[in-house]
């Protein structure tokens, strides 16, 4: 009975606090609305999110944008650990050039802002590289999420015992074989937490890729609040999607992080 007690106390006490919070935030709301003589419309907001037609239900605006926002994410999340990766093996290698390239770029990304670079990308280089729109929001978002994680991987494989490496040779496995089954699989396990970081990072900064009028949730619910001139209503909705898809990807690490500790 005193372990149930134990268990729950936590549980009881963390959904009072969210409850508080909860009715914290709509007094405020609801306070500021009544002081601005503004009318509640969430009535209408399941509307642009999914519509019923002919017997069926479609994405409504929002939605459709949800499915660009993560499609985009997913495509530069790879494109991510793929530069980045790279970037710390050149960080790590013998060579001056490869070093120079690597410290280049990073603190060329890092030290300018993503919407500068973004710009850049798509009204000088994208043109000259005849890159369209969705290809330039991924190139900018992976060359940006990619000078902070390789950072990550580098300080994982700094961290690495040396015995590790020794061991690969001892067995005989070539380069690519030991980074993929001995080496990297540890360095990811140890350096999870921080990956899901960046990885959420990269969601929420998809939202600016709406610069380029890509059709994501954020210019999604812009068109819609221009449309309707609910932005209360339409930016909540926005915001509580995101914060769903961070939360999920959160969630989805720390069960990760769990498998691989018991794994090892």
């Amino acid at each position: 009975m005193l372990r149930l007690k134990n268990i729950f106390s936590p549980v009881l006490s963390a959904l009072l606090q969210i409850s508080l919070l909860a009715a914290a935030l709509y007094w405020i709301l609801n306070s500021g609305a009544q002081a601005m003589n503004y009318q509640w419309q969430w009535d209408r907001v399941p509307d642009f999110l999914f519509f019923y037609e002919d017997g069926e239900w479609f994405p409504a605006e929002l939605i459709e944008g949800l499915l660009v926002t993560l499609h985009i994410s997913a495509i530069s999340a790879i494109a991510t650990l793929v530069i980045a990766l790279i970037t710390a093996l050149l960080r790590l290698s013998n060579s001056i050039v490869g070093r120079s390239i690597a410290t280049l770029y990073i603190e060329l990304i890092r030290n300018t802002p993503l919407l500068v670079q973004i710009y850049l990308l798509y009204f000088v280089f994208g043109p000259f590289l005849d890159l369209d729109r969705f290809t330039t929001a991924v190139l900018a978002l992976a060359l940006f999420q990619g000078a902070y994680t390789a950072e990550i991987l580098r300080s994982g494989l700094i961290n690495l015992p040396k015995g590790q490496f020794e061991a690969c040779k001892t067995l005989g496995l070539s380069s690519f074989n030991s980074y993929r089954h001995v080496i990297l699989p540890q360095v990811v396990r140890k350096t999870l937490p921080s990956l899901t970081n960046e990885l959420v990072s990269l969601v929420k900064n998809s939202s600016i890729v709406s610069v380029m009028a890509i059709f994501d949730l954020t210019t999604e619910g812009r068109n819609i609040v221009s449309d309707t001139a609910m932005p209360f209503e339409i930016w909540f909705t926005v915001a509580a999607i995101y914060l769903i898809i961070t939360l999920t990807l959160s969630g989805l690490s720390a069960w990760l992080e769990h498998r691989m500790h018991n794994a090892y």
